[in-house]
């Protein structure tokens, strides 16, 4: 697939297909009217030609059969029509001609028309033609009539003009007809692409495409389009109502879950404070105490997880964000190793939720950048107000997130584990799932990217239920090696 986009195309295929088919109609058209052309103006040039031919030939003719001369007395005309009156019509040239080819009489003297010769043959600007003298009672001669050809060449000039005018008006003509025909015929298309560009982007397939009557190829495409539409949305619903169930299982099982299992939990703890038994029996119970606090953990986690994507949100109350983070950097410090935890927590910071979730989101980054950082290295936890938004972030100056996984951090199961990891089992890839989870479900969101120090940066923002009327002053740094 990505091959045949890099693949570049032709030119004429980039174009767009109504002006492909408006080219094409007019490219044809072009052709054909081209043919046409030439075949028309070469039969009507030589029509043009033979008609000016044929004139010349009737007008010796004519002439030839009036007139006559006599040689008795010196060559000289005793009969024939006004030669310029016969000739100025047509602007001919005549020349009268004994049996010897001497000049008897003529329109103009000082024009030479030529030995008389059969057929017609061009002398200058001029087409001339030789006629004997036919008239009876006169003695043998010619008669030669003179007209210019050019008239006739401008008479063909302009049958091509008009015709290369009339070709290109044509070819033009079609583009515009074509481009008006293919935009019409591309309309339902156009509405086809728009629809499914529009559930591309609402990722609604309830949607329908409103079929057409005509029986033809766009009617064919649409109500494809359409029953593939009707398929994907009775699948898209089949898959939410698995999901539903799949989310309803989870939540149930995991809330059925917690009696059992705090129940046992409690048993454990007698027993571990019993301390009867011998040395076996009491780590029997240690491991199984673990266990179970890891159980706990799990189906707490999927509970919440489970309420989340079922839109079910836990009570909330208005509370001071920087207290919870308070709270939570308590618990974590325990855990932290030869790790470096500062705090820069700027309150209050109210707003409205539930304080045992928000609890859970601050733990889980805190929790997390203690599992993927190695002794020695700085944990920061800061917690301020920015603009109508709390900002809580959490950076450190570890390894840091891979950039391909930077997106991927937040999904369920996806464990990013390393070799500066410290913590045993590799986790159940949820811990940054409920990150997300939480802050979603309170409005607001949750990025990961790079710290100015190399490392991880976790940035959470929730909407403050009120802003502070004063700035926000520092309540504290903690600065601990644990």
């Amino acid at each position: 697939m990505s091959w045949i986009r890099s693949r570049k195309l032709p030119l004429f295929e980039r174009i767009p297909v109504r002006w492909r088919i408006a080219i094409t109609t007019a490219g044809l058209t072009l052709l054909i009217l081209v043919c046409f052309a030439v075949v028309l103006g070469n039969v009507v040039g030589n029509r043009i030609r033979n008609d000016f031919r044929e004139e010349l030939r009737g007008a010796a003719r004519s002439l030839a059969a009036e007139t006559n001369i006599s040689t008795a007395f010196g060559p000289e005309v005793t009969k024939s029509p006004d030669l310029r009156a016969f000739a100025l019509p047509e602007d001919a040239q005549i020349k009268i001609l004994d049996a010897y080819g001497h000049p008897v009489a003529g329109t103009n003297p000082g024009v030479n028309l030529g030995v008389p010769s059969r057929g017609i043959h061009n002398l200058g600007e001029l087409s001339v033609v030789s006629e004997p003298i036919t008239s009876t009672n006169s003695d043998p001669g010619y008669v030669q009539y003179a007209r210019p050809y050019a008239s006739v060449n401008d008479t063909v000039s302009r049958l091509w003009f008009f015709l290369g005018a009339g070709v290109l008006g044509g070819a033009l003509l079609a583009l515009l007809a074509g481009l008006a025909v293919a935009d019409r015929a591309m309309r339902p298309v156009k509405a086809l692409t728009a629809l499914a560009s529009r559930i591309s982007h609402t990722r609604d397939p309830s949607e329908r495409i409103p079929v057409p009557e005509t029986d033809d190829e766009v009617g064919e495409l649409a109500r494809t389009m359409d029953g593939m539409l009707q398929a994907l949305d009775e699948a898209h619903s089949e898959r939410e109502q698995s999901l539903e169930r799949q989310r309803e299982f989870v939540a149930d099982a995991s809330h059925e879950l917690r009696t059992p299992l705090t129940s046992i939990h409690a048993n454990l703890e007698l027993l571990q404070a019993a301390a009867v038994g011998s040395e076996d029996d009491k780590h029997a119970v240690d491991s199984a105490l673990s266990s179970t606090k890891r159980m706990s953990g799990l189906v707490s986690d999927l509970l919440l997880l489970a309420r989340a994507d079922a839109g079910r949100r836990a009570a909330t109350k208005d509370l001071d964000l920087a207290s919870i983070a308070a709270g939570a950097l308590e618990e974590v410090q325990p855990i932290a190793g030869e790790r470096r935890i500062e705090s820069h927590l700027d309150g209050p910071l109210p707003l409205e939720g539930n304080p045992d979730e928000l609890h859970r989101l601050i733990r889980n980054l805190l929790e997390n950048a203690v599992r993927h950082t190695p002794d020695q290295t700085t944990v920061e936890l800061t917690a301020r107000c920015d603009g109508d938004e709390a900002l809580l972030e959490v950076l450190d100056d570890g390894p840091g997130i891979p950039a391909d996984m930077e997106d991927q951090v937040f999904d369920r199961f996806v464990r990013g584990e390393g070799p500066s990891d410290t913590a045993g089992g590799g986790g159940s890839g949820l811990g940054l799932a409920i990150v997300r989870a939480v802050a979603e479900s309170h409005g607001g969101s949750v990025s990961a990217s790079r710290s100015t120090y190399g490392g991880a940066l976790f940035s959470v923002r929730l909407p403050l239920e009120q802003a502070p009327e004063q700035p926000a002053k520092t309540s504290g740094t903690t600065a601990q090696r644990l």
